[in-house]
């Protein structure tokens, strides 16, 4: 029997990335929020520069709740899906901002109309067969003010391309206009990052500082970054690095209207006989707790989002909350990060430490910023080569076929060549197609007994093609630097877990074939919100992030000014 709580206005479950920021704007509204959370509070000194811990033996993710439900995986229904390796979620207050690179990109005008853009330019046909893409049913230009305020709530340094249509010196000329500069200079250059900027502009590219979530100045009560490193898969100890959890969540803790429960594992979300949401069941400790609430926000990242929908499971909605259309699930697509190009440079690049945020991109070849009347696929990648060298990841570094990977002569290639490689960093369009979904494993199941996520999707021709182009262009760039040897790694096929997930509750007017309205509430359930890369319905060539929060942004702001419609 669960212990019943005095109900709340809202409930919020997950503060990560997402869910952080949706808070402010409900309590600033004056409603009163409670925000669960399957982690608990770090402090500074959790995040002491530590790559045996971060990188190796992967702390804090290895006492974490994710931990113990890993998503099986498999290309399509023909193969066994297997869990291995581990889960992008990263449970605790802030969640994957605290242990993200922070690179914090808007998407690209063309990737909300990729249907429309492409069949009015290339013609309908140019859309892949069997894709179910679908326009977004909003435009850049309506989630661009909540962008701007994402960047300024939480503090994102970059240098702006666009401002008001006025294209800017040494931002990105492909941008959507923005109303306004950065709230900061972008992060410095390196000597590495001024020498790929060099050769991208031989080539006659436009090379320019990638904006990130990271202060480079005083920023508030937070100071800007002191460039050591370890931002990869670390937190940071200095506050630097912009996560909700030192950002949004202690701005809306101001208020007194939010309450944290950390530690909370969420088990179901209840309806009534109308189908909307009544509140929320969870576990804390070994006592099961029954928070009620006029309306629910899901902040949990795509694969416990979608999850945490089919387990709900009641009368009105036997295959799952807010499925009674078979939409959850489906839509699926996980960035396609791989084929990454490495390089060898005849001298050392001097990129030890650094972050990976502190990087040169090349927007180029990203969406439909070039022409692709004679090629075979549609969208694109944005090159992005970086610092942030480590001694074990150094260590483990190609030997590009010059020496064997054990003894003396390999010693000695590393201790030449450990500062003169590169690994580039390419995020490339990926569409979602029938076939590419979610569900629950059958077999597989977590430490309580519930079904683990299945993952079924992989990488269509477009996606391979895709992949193939632009690291022939990372090829070009590296050469033109002065690389001396190439190695392209394999194109992939089968998408893993990610933390670049996205689908499985898209967001459309037609019920019929998306899980959410344009403001992110669901068809089915409509005092139901659900935040994060789940709602969207492309990738671009950008990681979700700052586009997520946007996105929660005005979905909250959207349940303070109809409230009464939508809690009735």
């Amino acid at each position: 029997m669960a212990t019943n709580l005095p109900k709340t206005d809202v409930v919020v479950i997950g503060l990560g990335a997402v869910g952080g920021v949706a808070v402010l704007p409900l309590v600033n509204a004056g409603l009163n929020v409670i925000g669960l959370e399957a982690g608990g509070w770090f402090s500074n000194r959790d995040f002491a520069p530590d790559e045996v811990r971060n990188n190796l033996r992967d702390w804090p993710q290895q006492v974490a709740k994710a931990k113990n439900e890993i998503p099986t995986v498999r290309a399509n229904i023909n193969f066994e899906a297997v869990q291995g390796g581990g889960h992008p979620m990263m449970n605790g207050v802030g969640g994957t901002s605290l242990h993200y690179w922070a690179q914090s990109w808007r998407l690209n005008p063309w990737d909300f109309k990729t249907v429309s853009a492409t069949s009015a330019r290339y013609g309908a046909h140019r859309i892949p067969e069997n894709s179910t893409v679908e326009d977004w049913p909003i435009s850049y230009e309506d989630l661009e003010p909540y962008y701007d305020r994402v960047e300024y709530a939480i503090g994102v340094s970059g240098n702006a391309g666009n401002i008001n249509g006025s294209k800017q010196a040494n931002g990105n000329p492909f941008e959507g206009p923005r109303a306004r500069a950065y709230p900061m200079p972008g992060l410095r250059s390196s000597g590495y990052t001024d020498m790929m900027s060099d050769a991208a502009r031989g080539l006659g590219w436009t090379p320019f500082q990638g904006p990130a979530a990271i202060n480079t100045e005083v920023y508030g009560d937070r100071p800007g970054c002191f460039y050591h490193g370890y931002c990869d898969r670390g937190g940071c100890h200095v506050n630097a690095k912009s996560s909700t959890a030192v950002t949004t969540i202690p701005e809306a803790l101001k208020s007194g209207l939010l309450k944290v429960v950390t530690h909370a594992r969420v088990l179901k979300i209840l309806n009534d006989a109308d189908g909307r949401v009544t509140g929320v069941e969870y576990l804390l400790g070994n006592q099961v707790m029954f928070q009620p609430a006029d309306a629910v926000m899901l902040a949990s990242h795509t694969y416990e989002n979608v999850r945490l929908l089919m387990l709900s499971t009641s009368q009105q909605f036997p295959n799952g909350l807010a499925n009674n259309s078979g939409q959850v699930g489906q839509h699926y697509l996980s960035h396609h990060q791989g084929a990454p190009v490495i390089a060898l440079f005849p001298k050392n690049l001097n990129n030890w430490y650094g972050l990976p945020a502190q990087g040169v991109a090349i927007d180029e070849w990203a969406d439909d910023n070039f022409d692709h009347s004679d090629l075979d696929f549609i969208g694109g990648g944005n090159l992005w080569t970086y610092t942030d060298r480590k001694p074990i990841a150094a260590a483990k570094m190609s030997t590009f076929d010059k020496v064997p990977n054990w003894g003396s002569k390999w010693k000695a290639f590393v201790r030449e060549n450990a500062d003169r490689t590169n690994v580039s960093y390419i995020q490339k369009t990926t569409l979602p197609y029938r076939g590419n979904y979610l569900d629950l494993d059958p077999q597989v199941k977590d430490k309580l007994g519930f079904p683990v996520i299945r993952i079924t999707a992989e990488y269509k021709d477009n996606e391979l093609r895709i992949a193939q182009f632009t690291q022939d262009r990372m090829e070009e760039w590296y050469r033109a630097a002065g690389a001396t040897e190439i190695i392209r790694a394999g194109l992939g096929n089968a998408m893993g877990a990610s933390t670049h997930a996205y689908g499985g509750t898209r967001m459309g007017n037609d019920p019929t074939t998306n899980v959410t309205n344009a403001f992110g509430f669901a068809h089915e359930s409509p005092n139901l919100g659900i935040l994060g890369s789940s709602v969207m319905g492309t990738s671009g060539a950008r990681n979700p992030t700052l586009t997520a929060q946007a996105l929660a942004w005005r979905t909250a702001e959207h349940l303070v000014e109809n409230w009464d419609t939508i809690t009735r």
